[in-house]
């Protein structure tokens, strides 16, 4: 058996088909005539962009329209004057061939990406490799990898798997994904959670020991790969794979039922999304709105800042898609673990108590007024919600509404349509923040509790350092009487509350989520269907015991015990 990284739930049997890959050992060549070679790199880059083209147009056709936007990125890395302008100027200079110009180029880009501290900074250093394939494939007169290449249903392996990969795939043989590199940000973890298929990244060497035709079986959720199991392990994962089956399509039928308890108390289900294609997702699922949606990939796909018109086309994109359903969209929550290169930032001890979030916003004013200024004018197309991200103080809040009014203002005077009583709201993600709760909520118009950072911030524990990841610890008394103090003050003042951090989708604190007076649950679209349906069999009086039981249990395993007792009587009917 392999271990790698969970990187999509299920489970998938199948033939191993490898994708390998040629690697071309590009010399330096002295060349002539560097007119002749910068012409022959700028028909590479044209051929490049047209191949690029026909794949963005077949996934869409094919539905995969998360490939589609990566795959955008793509061209839009192949306009990059930059880029262009660099290897060019190389080949006139040094008069070198175009293969070895590009090459040390895309070298430089991908080394400066390499050492960021931002796992998905240094995910991206896949999609610059894909692009410069794209261009050196044209240079070398071949062709790129096609979907008749494969025959009959099978397991894709191989080292990584690129957008341009993933786009030329027959959906319809492909039962699952396993590679050697990768992380839970990845490419091939990203698509393979959007269609749903069982993935494993992160394996290291596998592809060096799997042939063509051997037998796998992927366990995604546990970041399992077993290479030609005994019969015994096959029967096993059948049996798991058919029940994940039936527990699909039971979970389906929920899709147009209401979220509510067996007394029919209504919650909101809503989803977290980080890029406008995964609205789809949402949407299938029976999202109710969408209560994150991440701006950053706004900011982090591109090589400047993005101007006001590209953010506002992108917010307008995703409200008018939800069709008046409610959508809170959190304002740049860049810092600490997420770094922008054309943004430097000061060198900090500890980023993560750093100049991030709504602090960088309030001393990057213009950056902050151009997505404030994006956010008013799509605010007319949907019902949209602004919240602020890492505020710590009432001084910091009252700062930032203070800025969304003059922004409002300016747009009026200058005879935008803007919609003038969108609600703000924050995260509460920081201690400070829930202590004093209670004056937050005299100001603001929603809370929605980001339980990951509120973790991390109460116990004194980088979520990150594999030393101490034992002591992030979401049972831990301490967060769940902030819980507690948070909702009672939110709804003291009439206010709903929200959580969209990893709790909010985890079946054994539903029950005390709603217990505790939770309105809201915000989610991973996959998530949503399961919620629900935990949610049709709680009982109101079960619930309130469970609560009251918890709040006076002293340790987290105490609690972590009382919990996984309940998810399993709550497990014993599967669905509805």
């Amino acid at each position: 058996m392999y271990k790698g990284v969970p990187a999509s739930s299920g489970i998938a049997i199948g033939k191993a088909f490898l994708l390998t890959k040629k690697h071309y050992i590009i010399e330096k060549r002295e060349i002539v005539n560097p007119v002749a070679e910068q012409e022959r790199f700028f028909q590479a880059i044209k051929k490049a962009k047209a191949h690029v083209k026909k794949m963005i147009i077949s996934s869409r056709d094919d539905h995969q329209d998360e490939t589609a936007e990566i795959l955008k990125a793509h061209q839009t890395i192949l306009e990059d004057p930059e880029l262009i302008n660099t290897v060019s100027s190389q080949i006139e200079q040094e008069k070198v061939n175009a293969e070895f110009a590009l090459e040390t180029t895309l070298n430089f880009y991908i080394n400066l990406l390499a050492q960021t501290d931002n796992d998905y900074m240094r995910e991206r250093v896949a999609d610059l490799k894909d692009v410069g394939n794209h261009i050196l494939l044209f240079l070398l007169g071949e062709k790129p990898f096609t979907s008749t290449m494969i025959k009959d249903e099978c397991i894709i392996i191989s080292t990584e798997l690129t957008p341009s990969d993933t786009a030329q795939l027959p959906l319809d043989k492909v039962l699952g994904l396993i590679t050697d590199l990768g992380g839970p940000t990845s490419h091939t973890a990203i698509i393979a959670r959007s269609m749903e298929l069982p993935a494993v990244v992160g394996l290291g060497n596998i592809t060096k020991a799997v042939k063509n035709d051997d037998l796998l079986i992927i366990d995604g959720e546990h970041g399992e790969v077993f290479l030609n199991p005994d019969p015994e392990t096959i029967q096993k994962y059948r049996l798991k794979q058919e029940e994940q089956l039936r527990e699909r399509n039971s979970l389906i039928r929920l899709k147009d039922s209401p979220a509510q308890t067996k007394d029919g108390r209504r919650i909101n289900l809503l989803a977290n999304i980080g890029e406008p294609w995964e609205l789809t997702k949402a949407l299938e699922y029976g999202a109710e709105g969408i209560g994150l949606f991440r701006t950053e990939y706004l900011f982090m796909n591109q090589d400047t800042l993005p101007s006001e018109e590209e953010q506002y086309q992108a917010y307008k994109e995703v409200l008018h898609k939800m069709e008046g359903k409610s959508v809170v969209i959190r304002t740049l929550d860049i810092g600490g673990d997420k770094k922008l290169p054309y943004l430097p930032l000061e060198y900090e001890m500890n980023p993560f108590l750093g100049c991030r979030a709504i602090r960088l916003c309030l001393k990057e004013k213009d950056l902050f007024r151009t997505q404030l200024r994006a956010l008013y004018r799509a605010s007319v197309d949907g019902d949209l919600k602004i919240m602020f991200p890492m505020i710590s103080s009432l001084e910091e809040y009252r700062t930032a509404r203070s800025l969304a009014e003059e922004v409002k203002a300016e747009l009026i005077k200058e005879g935008h349509n803007i919609r003038e009583d969108v609600p703000f709201g924050i995260m509460v993600e920081i201690p400070s923040t829930a202590i004093i709760s209670d004056l937050f909520a005299q100001e603001v118009d929603f809370f929605s509790i980001g339980t990951n950072d509120l973790i991390q911030y109460t116990l004194a524990v980088d979520r990150m350092n594999e030393q101490i990841s034992y002591l992030y610890d979401p049972f831990h008394p301490a967060i769940l009487r902030l819980i507690k103090m948070i909702i009672d003050n939110a709804h003291q003042q009439g206010i709903p509350v929200s959580m969209c951090g990893e709790m909010a989708g985890d079946p054994y604190f539903i029950p005390l989520l709603i217990g505790l007076g939770l309105d809201t649950l915000s989610m991973s679209p996959a998530s949503l269907l399961k919620v629900k349906n935990i949610l049709g069999r709680l009982e109101p009086e079960e619930m309130k015991i469970l609560t009251q039981k918890v709040l006076t249990l002293s340790t987290s395993e105490e609690i972590k015990d009382y919990l996984a007792i309940s998810a399993q009587l709550n497990m014993d009917n599967k669905t509805l």
